[in-house]
């Protein structure tokens, strides 16, 4: 990859960065919010409902709207207003006007992940395409590792007002990076974009279909154990936000890593086995918190472990997806986002219920036999690509 296009990666990834952390950044300092506006912990939870609900929704709107009216123009515009709206957080003065910001916040945060998936698949060669998304991811996900750590740091030296002050001048940087950048970004618009039927055509396309499935498991298991690592290192060994914080983003330093290494052993093995070796590893992170996540070393390994096998997974299953529907790229990538981000929400609903009947360390043990399950799904439901990734191109504006 060339320096322009890497700089495209980094600004698109400094935006993930920013959109994943701020989806974090109010569960650290969720007890400081309801001290201070004299709320049950319980009635301040409606914060993470608020933003999330329209984050996920909005994951399908943005996409359409992306390939009519131009990926970096409505990405930029997005990245402006969610700008604003995090710092407008900082201003509120009551459970609901913080919830209409947080709400703000979460629809045009939820632009920024398909968009930029399009953005790449419309910028790099199919050949490049899975070292440009991984790293992307890596970075993105980092955002998501270090944001307890971060919150819980800047809260403790001041107040939840100044994280949210902080994070609005965080992501001032991609927002002008972006701005600065405009005219080296690509502008592909299609006018043959239709909301309800690339949607219908991807749904109903078995190889598509098959694929959306494996994401939605993937997203089920892995964000389902992520989600409650933290709650599992302070019931362990009774740390605070910071320590938390700080072991967690082994998720997203390995994240990184992976995401540039998921390139090179595309071209060695084939992507349908570094699908597999990433659900394998994050199905075995999984199992060996259950046996002995108890040692703080073997947790922490297993944490970074888990970030690792998700971004060979993830990365591969994102780059098969931009090959879908190739003049609607925002439209598929938004489904991929959609369902993602979706299953992961509802892997950490039901995993609450799992830690309520059986205890916290289960968790692990039932999402590790079904990252396995996942395997065995991925095995079955997507084809080998004979180690040459454009034999696994699917266009539903040629097949049709």
């Amino acid at each position: 990859m060339n320096g322009g296009k890497n700089n495209i990666i980094l600004l698109l990834g400094l935006a993930g960065f920013m959109v994943m952390a701020d989806n974090w950044v109010v569960s650290p300092i969720l007890p400081i919010i309801a001290a201070n506006l004299h709320i049950e912990i319980p009635m301040a939870g409606l914060l993470i409902t608020s933003y999330m609900i329209p984050f996920g929704i909005f994951q399908v709107v943005f996409g359409p709207l992306a390939d009519r009216f131009g990926k970096k123009e409505v990405i930029t515009c997005s990245m402006i207003i969610f700008s604003i709206a995090t710092g407008l957080c900082a201003l509120g003065t009551g459970m609901r006007s913080l919830a209409v910001f947080r709400a703000l916040t979460g629809i045009f945060a939820a632009s920024v992940m398909p968009i930029s998936f399009a953005l790449i698949g419309d910028t790099f060669p199919l050949h490049q395409r899975q070292k440009a998304i991984g790293t992307f991811l890596g970075i993105s996900f980092l955002g998501q590792g270090a944001s307890m750590a971060l919150g819980g740091t800047i809260a403790f030296l001041s107040n939840w007002q100044g994280v949210f002050t902080t994070y609005a001048l965080l992501s001032l940087i991609p927002t002008t990076l972006l701005i600065k950048n405009y005219r080296r970004l690509p502008s592909v618009k299609s006018t043959e974009t239709h909301f309800f039927k690339t949607y219908l055509d991807l749904l109903t396309n078995p190889k598509s279909l098959f694929l959306y499935i494996v994401i939605m498991l993937e997203g089920t298991f892995i964000i389902g154990s992520f989600s409650y690592g933290g709650s599992y290192l302070a019931q362990t060994f009774r740390f605070d936000s910071l320590h938390i914080g700080l072991i967690m983003t082994g998720f997203g330093i390995m994240s990184v890593v992976g995401g540039k290494l998921s390139g090179k052993l595309v071209n060695i093995i084939g992507s349908k086995n570094v699908l597999s070796l990433g659900l394998s590893a994050a199905a075995m992170a999984d199992i060996i918190i259950w046996i002995s996540g108890t040692r703080l070393v073997v947790f922490a390994l297993s944490i970074a472990l888990m970030g690792l096998g998700f971004i060979f997974a993830h990365s591969t299953l994102v780059t098969r997806a931009t090959e879908f529907a190739q003049k609607s790229r925002g439209a598929a990538m938004s489904l991929v986002a959609f369902c993602f981000m979706g299953s992961g929400g509802i892997g950490t609903a039901i995993g609450g219920r799992i830690i309520e009947a059986h205890g916290i360390k289960s968790i692990f043990m039932i999402y590790g036999m079904g990252l396995l399950s996942s395997l065995l799904a991925s095995t079955l439901m997507i084809r080998d690509d004979n180690r040459n990734p454009e034999y696994i191109i699917v266009s539903h504006e040629t097949t049709q």
